[in-house]
């Protein structure tokens, strides 16, 4: 998750290992394989409540086998300000239905605070309060989402450390990945995640006006998978597809839009078997609709160990959602 986090987090206010479970759906028992659906679901979400002051949380924890909570980013001094009030609640109904919770540290955008946080003198405080988070709220792992400048030098030292750390407390590490910090992402800082999630998207966007086009299509897929499958040895097993919930709109001498793929496919009819339309205002939107989340889950099967959301408030709802096309793909 790049600068699309900036972007998306108006419209997400605006809307709202491998394990095996069963579960009941539609009256009928579905069996969950080693098959991961995870979906990335924002903390301020958690804590929101209905008139009876009880927490409004429409998750559609039946379909997903993990949530990744973002973002948990310490502030310049290490300390997590966070409003963690609805966490405990949402664990509680989660671990109800055998999903995993796991927060997520980093984002797209620049976290200056990393520089320092992440160097030896502090990297041992920081892991500390991490690990203590998740035992205070019982959640199952970290998901570490450090892209860009937020890699530096201290990035593998660092992920070392949380790895060791959680290990001992039989906790979960992964990590969000792209092909384009490739280079910035060393053999051992990968060999330590007991899964990474691929981002394949974002490959342009409205920080690049001048390339507008796809930015996640099928063949990016099929090339993120290789790479990081061949080139560079990670696991079927140990690897997920990451698949956008949004999409970027470009029109020449217009800015440049995004829109979460509820908006797109309410918007306009027709839209939801398309991967990208032609707005009336003059833009071009592109994005995955259900077709292609369909072939990028077979291909998920085949390549990887499952499929990554970002994210989960950017659904539609009824015979257009794409995790119901994920989930009945998958199973």
């Amino acid at each position: 998750m790049k600068f699309i986090h900036l972007l998306v987090l108006p419209l997400v206010v605006s809307l709202v290992f491998p394990h095996t479970f069963l579960l009941a759906q539609n009256s009928k028992t579905v069996t969950k394989s080693s098959f991961k659906i995870i979906g990335y679901y924002p903390l301020q979400a958690t804590y929101k409540t209905d008139t009876s002051g009880k927490l409004n949380l429409q998750v559609p924890f039946d379909k997903l086998t993990h949530i990744n909570l973002w973002f948990i980013n310490p502030d310049s001094l290490g300390n997590f300000i966070q409003d963690f009030s609805g966490v405990s609640s949402f664990v509680e109904q989660a671990h109800a239905q055998k999903v995993k919770v796991l927060f997520s540290i980093g984002g797209g955008s620049i976290h200056l605070q990393y520089r320092h946080l992440l160097a030896p003198p502090n990297r041992s405080l920081l892991i500390q309060k991490l690990v203590s988070l998740i035992l205070t709220y019982q959640l199952d792992g970290i998901d570490v989402d450090l892209e860009g400048a937020d890699m530096d030098e201290n990035y593998e030292p660092f992920v070392t450390e949380l790895a060791t750390a959680l290990r001992t407390h039989n906790k979960l590490i992964t990590a969000a990945i792209a092909i384009y910090y490739k280079d910035q992402l060393t053999d051992k800082a990968l060999a330590q995640y007991d899964f990474v999630n691929i981002m394949s998207y974002d490959r342009t966007g409205p920080w690049s006006p001048d390339k507008p086009g796809p930015h996640s299509t099928y063949a990016h897929a099929e090339e993120d998978l290789s790479y990081f499958g061949k080139t560079r040895g990670i696991a079927k097993e140990k690897m997920t597809l990451g698949v956008p919930f949004y999409g970027y709109g470009y029109g020449e001498g217009m800015t440049a839009i995004s829109m979460n793929y509820s908006e797109i496919q309410s918007s306009f009819s027709g839209s939801d078997t398309k991967d990208e339309w032609k707005m009336p205002d003059g833009r071009t939107i592109y994005y995955n609709g259900r077709n292609t989340i369909k072939r990028k889950t077979k291909l998920a099967k085949q390549k990887a160990s499952g499929i990554m959301i970002w994210q989960l408030p950017g659904d539609a709802t009824g015979s257009s959602s794409l995790l119901d096309v994920i989930f009945q793909t998958a199973y």
